[in-house]
């Protein structure tokens, strides 16, 4: 059975758009495959705590080592990462807030990004002393954007630092291959932006279509834990 972690960053609720498209992506999905299992994370919501001094001491401490508070410092942690590592399938609602992402999205990203969980680190490596644990999933961002021109070779490709950060994080996560859709145009509120959501939708629909065939005929390989 397939498992979809769907994640929602949008501090916007209901009118966000990312919501909408991950709502439709899975509802998409079980569609075409209602054995699906879903786990569902709202962020926008629920954010992450933040990185602290006490946490980063928990996370270095051996794990048979750690005190009751230093487990109960990392017990958010511990409950997302449990949830990645179910996941065969990231739908992760991301929209960009003044070029990057939302601070709760990026809280999570920190929370999930822990040595011995999701990587490995090897002091005597040169060149690639972090390795990632898991592995096996896809990613499907699905964003929205105010204003227009984020692609490569368009007017603000320099400014994207959403969907660029999330690809340099994502083999983190486990991510072999990863895929967006982005909602343009937003705050004009126009026949453009009309345009954008609707070719969205329909970017969405085939993806899903993809997708689906693609986990019906492969043994999507799971994750790998510590």
């Amino acid at each position: 059975m397939t498992t979809l972690l769907q994640i929602d960053s949008s501090a916007r609720n209901p009118r966000s758009h990312t919501r909408r498209l991950t709502r439709s992506f899975v509802q998409e999905w079980f569609a075409r495959v209602p054995e699906t299992r879903v786990i569902r994370r709202d962020l926008g919501s629920n954010p992450p705590p933040t990185i602290t001094e006490q946490w980063i001491a928990s996370a270095f401490t051996a794990e048979g080592e750690r005190s009751t508070d230093q487990k109960a410092v990392l017990a958010a942690s511990d409950t997302y990462i449990d949830e990645l590592e179910q996941a065969d399938v990231i739908v992760m609602g991301a929209p960009m807030y003044n070029y990057g992402m939302p601070a709760a999205l990026k809280a999570w990203f920190d929370q999930v990004i822990r040595v011995n969980r999701t990587f490995s680190f090897d002091p005597d490596e040169d060149t690639w002393p972090v390795t990632p644990i898991l592995k096996g999933k896809i990613l499907v961002i699905l964003s929205s954007r105010g204003e227009f021109g984020f692609e490569p070779g368009e007017i603000r490709e320099e400014w994207n630092h959403l969907e660029t950060h999330i690809r340099t994080l994502q083999h983190f996560l486990g991510v072999e291959v990863s895929h967006l859709i982005a909602v343009e145009y937003q705050e004009f509120n126009d026949e453009r932006h009309a345009h954008s959501l609707a070719r969205a939708e329909s970017k969405l629909k085939a993806l899903v279509d993809k997708l689906t065939v693609l986990c019906r005929i492969t043994d999507l390989p799971r994750e790998i834990t510590a």
